[in-house]
């Protein structure tokens, strides 16, 4: 696949961060304990899946002083994550096998593990690596059952680009149901808290929305095609979007897109 594109990806940024900043509120950090010469240990904060940098622009503002850095997979992320906040530490990881050197007090993953396979594992693995009193903090998409994924598989599994596309349907998770996500923490955690929400994104148009989930959930789907077969892909895909998402009394499309959140704390 590949590499992600910044500019694409910005194009929705308020609406996209949007849900990390709901994350974001409900995350309480205690002040790390004071030594015997009076001075408190820094706060370390972990932005896992950083992307361009708006979600770590967020974890600076909200914890000044603390020492936060952004990990992503992606060296086009990372380098507009830099020119955005030159200040702040930026390193490539594969989050999936990722290991801090010190346990982090805050663990922040908005929209980064739905990417990623083996929840029943990695969840746990990533609570784990947290400091005592630590939190973990996870936001995932929750929309493949929504009309703009069911339209991607069904627009890959019908046309001449079948064969070319091969699994990609499959790149994108089935993240667990949300009690899993409690049921997985909530034996390890001091405090565990689910949610899922589901945003409601008014749209200019179809071809809006295919703009949107092109710096996403389309990248698996339309990458491997050529360029002819991406034109022709986009037009299917974008004429059945305009057939299911029908004005509403403005003139707008609504896009809805479910969102499910987990905080856990780690006991003291």
């Amino acid at each position: 696949m590949a590499d992600w594109n910044p500019a694409l990806y910005r194009r929705y940024e308020d609406e996209r961060t949007r849900p990390a900043r709901d994350l974001l509120a409900r995350v309480e950090l205690d002040p790390p304990p004071i030594d015997s010469t009076g001075a408190g240990r820094t706060l370390v904060i972990y932005d896992l899946g950083c992307g361009p940098g708006n979600s770590t622009e967020l974890l600076v503002e909200r914890f000044p002083g603390a020492e936060v850095t952004g990990i992503d997979s992606s060296e086009a992320m990372l380098a507009d994550a830099r020119a955005r906040l030159p200040g702040c530490r930026f390193e490539r990881h594969d989050v999936a096998t990722w290991q801090p050197p010190q346990a982090p007090d805050l663990i922040y993953a908005n929209a980064t593990l739905q990417w990623l396979p083996g929840h029943e594992a990695l969840v746990p693995r990533l609570f784990g690596l947290l400091a005592p009193g630590g939190v973990l903090a996870v936001q995932m998409p929750d929309n493949r059952e929504e009309p703009t994924h069911r339209l991607m598989r069904a627009v890959a599994g019908e046309g001449p680009w079948q064969e070319t596309i091969g699994e990609a349907a499959l790149v994108r998770i089935k993240i667990l149901p949300l009690d899993s996500y409690y049921d997985l923490l909530a034996p390890l955690a001091a405090e565990t808290d689910v949610w899922r929400t589901a945003y409601q994104h008014p749209m200019a148009s179809a071809e809006a929305i295919v703009d949107w989930v092109r710096g996403t959930g389309l990248r698996p789907f339309i990458d491997p095609l050529s360029e002819d077969q991406r034109a022709g892909f986009l037009a299917d895909y974008t004429r059945r979007i305009a057939e299911t998402y029908r004005p509403k009394a403005d003139g707008r499309l609504l896009l809805a897109f479910p969102r499910l959140f987990v905080v856990a704390r780690r006991p003291r």
